[in-house]
């Protein structure tokens, strides 16, 4: 098959240097140019040093023409402003990675609709798409926690707990992402206002047209690691455990990423991979969901990786057979 042309605008953050680790080593993912204004002229290796000896790319100040797929990187709100001051080409596909195109009605680009881009519910619309708004890392485990369940419950109030690594902040240093600060340290921020819940909410509510965002009681946490998601979801079920193993397993059964496990599950077998593990565990009515995420990964440009490579007529999976850092 042709080799796919890409283009990667705001490579020097951690998105950017992730998403240039996995299409190096993409078998059909040819990387064009990587666009940084703050680095522009600088080899790739002088920002993210281990790519030294895996990449003679320079960063460029110039958005360069004859790209296939786009990859936006950006700070939230400065994709909206990027496409506004470039012209690009209607044929190259677009994958913005920050929350500008997320929410309709706000979701479009000049003749473009923004497909909200999270494969395991929207795999059809993806694979017809020309610009995907691609998840937020709470949102993608969020989503993927409960989908299965509101197919068949009504759900009134969802609690939710998740904590994140270090990388979830972006590479701009702040008081709490310090290491100092960080170490031997964890802290609650943004409780039950955090941003993501309004993607969450406008997915589970073409499942469920009744249940709004005010249903969902989310408290995220600050974590003292570098990289990973660990969510937990508690909602009231009127269900037995194995039938709704059962419907987890029957729903995510053609997703190549989803795992659903009835041992407990932890951050190191997704860590450095695309891949979300799933746990299901009842006492009484009261159900948990337990889910883990590489926020770097699955989260982000793992995920939008898998979007390309389902707009491009690939198996999802290709170039994201990735191993875990267990040990």
């Amino acid at each position: 098959m042709q080799q796919i042309k890409i283009g990667i605008i705001g490579g020097a953050g951690y998105t950017g240097g992730e998403l240039i680790r996995l299409l190096l080593g993409h078998p059909l993912a040819d990387l064009v140019f990587v666009h940084s204004r703050s680095n522009a002229g600088k080899p790739l290796a002088s920002v993210h040093d281990d790519l030294y000896g895996s990449s003679d790319l320079h960063f460029t100040g110039e958005v360069q023409q004859g790209v296939d797929v786009l990859f936006l990187c950006l700070g939230h709100g400065e994709s909206k402003v990027f496409l506004a001051e470039n012209n690009i080409e209607d044929q190259v596909k677009i994958i913005d990675l920050t929350n500008d195109f997320r929410l309709a009605p706000g979701n479009t680009y000049g003749s473009r609709t923004f497909v909200y881009g999270l494969p395991e519910w929207n795999r059809d619309a993806i694979i017809q798409a020309d610009a995907i708004a691609n998840p937020g890392c709470f949102a993608t485990a969020m989503q993927l926690s409960l989908l299965p369940l509101l197919a068949y419950h009504s759900m009134q109030d969802i609690y939710i707990t998740g904590i994140t690594g270090s990388t979830g902040a972006g590479q701009s240093l702040s008081k709490s992402s310090h290491f100092s600060w960080r170490q031997n340290n964890i802290q609650a921020y943004k409780t039950l206002v955090h941003q993501h819940l309004d993607e969450v909410s406008q997915t589970l509510s073409q499942v469920q047209p009744s249940l709004d965002k005010s249903a969902l009681h989310f408290v995220p946490w600050r974590g003292d690691f570098a990289r990973g998601i660990f969510m937990s979801t508690q909602v009231k079920v009127n269900a037995h455990l194995p039938e709704l193993r059962e419907r987890y397993q029957d729903f995510y059964h053609t997703h190549d990423f989803v795992s659903c496990s009835e041992q407990p599950i932890h951050l190191k077998q997704v860590v450095n991979t695309n891949r979300c593990m799933l746990q299901l565990e009842m006492e009484g009515s009261s159900l948990v969901i337990h889910a883990a995420i590489d926020n770097l990964l699955k989260g982000a440009v793992g995920q939008a990786v898998q979007n390309m490579n389902l707009m491009c007529g690939l198996e999802a999976t290709t170039g994201l057979k990735l191993k875990a850092s267990y040990f």
